[in-house]
């Protein structure tokens, strides 16, 4: 082939260079090559590069539409629900003793401090923890990322009369400057990094940037002390971008559309009828201004000679309005991790595919969840218990395996229940069969299985010892009645 591609070039070289581009081109992806048809957009930049050019200017229009935009604000409000919940996250605190077992009385102590503490955890005292995780977790997805800095021990204007002297300081990213690189340094936007890429320090604003009349000044937090939890979608980013940055275009075109449409609506409501005159109307210029008072079931015989009543014919609202804009949900629901039905609110459809949904919109709550628990909760929680066992608040015993004192089960919202009756059937299969705990099957239901147990027990303690009987303590449960019916059955 490519003797005769020689031999064509001393004739025609133009025809040799048509061969061997064509060639070339069937050897490469179609999709590689730009056509009429198809642009073949690229992208070339870095993270780093994408996140500097348009990284606040994202941020900034998530948060006017988290101010203004109904679905957003809908789609947010869900994923708190889904990933933090109203309790938060649930820290279950797991410490074994050197022989395997659970420690049972330090894990007790554990769960009571952290409890304690849980009630006014960050610098302001404004918030409880749950509602600071919620907090957090909003900051993350809108603006792609949050930040958090562990104070402990003793600082000016931080007060704790009982409990463990810690306290986390809730940051948004904009106290973080995006803008500042200092190569010779390791510094890229406001993150100062070993020769691994390995974040060292923070420089952060000591108040925050968009208050003008305070000072701007910045401070140094080492990296053991900052929690940064942010939203990436690729290698080696340092900074996090918004949840929304693929559907912001959508979100802000349908906001439009859905006004406009209103808008018609508005004016199709308004409009009345109109007075069609004939060749043989006759005008009087000494008639009076006729005002015609329409009411339901009205008859209107006053029409001049030649008049005739014509109605304004409205097309609005549009019928196919809300098949579009289910539509335009779906795509939403898609580039955002949440489910179609959460957030257009509507849930028409059988069990089987109510529940189908669930299952596959859940996987990515969870995937958010255990982002969260990884990169806030879990760092959270061990850099309060170390500082609980240097201040003596929580007392170890010598018995307990020390490689097992951080020790801890996570767990946020899990998946609702559609049928609690057949939900609760299948948790009863399981357990029977040996492949779930009881735990589980608390946890699936979003409560605490030693908090469960310990009311469980007190609560049946109090109905004997007051001679109270209820069939809901198994041991009153006398079985199927043994009536006639039972009888043939068996035969």
């Amino acid at each position: 082939m490519k003797l005769f591609d020689n031999a064509i070039g001393l004739i025609s070289p133009g025809w040799q260079a048509a061969r061997m581009r064509s060639r070339l081109q069937i050897k490469a992806y179609e999709a590689a090559m730009p056509t009429r048809t198809h642009r073949a957009r690229r992208e070339s930049r870095n993270a780093n590069q994408l996140v500097k050019s348009g990284g606040r200017s994202l941020r900034e229009q998530a948060r006017f539409l988290d101010d203004n935009h109904d679905l957003v604000i809908g789609l947010l409000d869900k994923l708190e629900e889904r990933v933090i919940g109203a309790k938060g996250i649930i820290v279950e605190p797991q410490p074994l003793l050197r022989g395997g077992e659970l420690a049972d009385d330090l894990a007790k102590q554990i769960r009571a401090a952290w409890s304690e503490w849980s009630v006014s955890p960050d610098v302001t005292g404004q918030y409880t923890r749950p509602v600071l995780e919620r907090l957090m977790a909003r900051t993350w997805l809108r603006d792609g990322e949050v930040f958090a800095q562990l104070v402990s021990g003793t600082a000016k204007g931080l007060k704790r009369d009982k409990g463990v002297h810690f306290w986390i300081e809730a940051l948004e990213p904009d106290f973080v400057p995006l803008n500042q690189d200092v190569p010779g340094s390791n510094i890229c936007q406001g993150v100062k990094l070993n020769d691994w890429g390995r974040p060292v320090s923070y420089n952060v604003y000591k108040n925050m940037p968009s208050a003008l009349y305070r000072s701007q000044d910045l401070k140094t937090v080492a990296a053991e002390n900052m929690l940064h939890l942010k939203f990436t979608r690729r290698l080696h980013q340092l900074r996090g971008n918004s949840l929304l940055s693929g559907i912001l275009i959508r979100l802000s075109a349908l906001k439009d559309y859905e006004d406009a449409e209103l808008t018609a609506a508005r004016i199709a409501a308004s409009l009345g009828m109109y007075i069609k005159k004939g060749d043989i109307y006759n005008t009087d210029t000494d008639q009076e201004e006729r005002e015609l008072d329409i009411e339901p079931g009205i008859i209107f015989d006053k029409l001049a000679p030649g008049e005739e009543i014509g109605m304004v014919k409205s097309d609005r609202p549009n019928p196919n309005l809300q098949s579009f804009r289910n539509g335009q949900l779906r795509a939403v629901a898609a580039g955002s991790r949440g489910s179609y039905s959460s957030i257009s609110r509507d849930y028409d459809g059988t069990y089987s595919a109510q529940r189908q949904e669930l299952v596959e919109s859940f996987e990515g709550y969870s995937i958010l969840q255990d982002a969260f628990v990884a990169a806030v909760t879990r760092p959270m929680y061990r850099s309060w218990l170390n500082m609980a066992i240097a201040e003596g608040i929580i007392d170890v015993p010598p018995d307990v395996d020390p490689g097992s004192l951080m020790n801890a089960v996570y767990s946020g919202p899990v998946m609702p229940w559609i049928d609690p009756l057949k939900e609760a059937k299948a948790w009863q299969v399981l357990l029977r069969g040996g492949g779930a705990t009881e735990g589980e099957w608390v946890r699936a239901r979003g409560s605490s299985p030693a908090d469960t147990k310990r009311r469980r027990k007190a609560e049946i303690d109090e109905n004997r010892k007051l001679d109270l009987v209820f069939d809901t303590d198994p041991a009153n449960d006398k079985g199927a009645p043994d009536d006639g019916k039972s009888r043939e059955d068996d035969k």
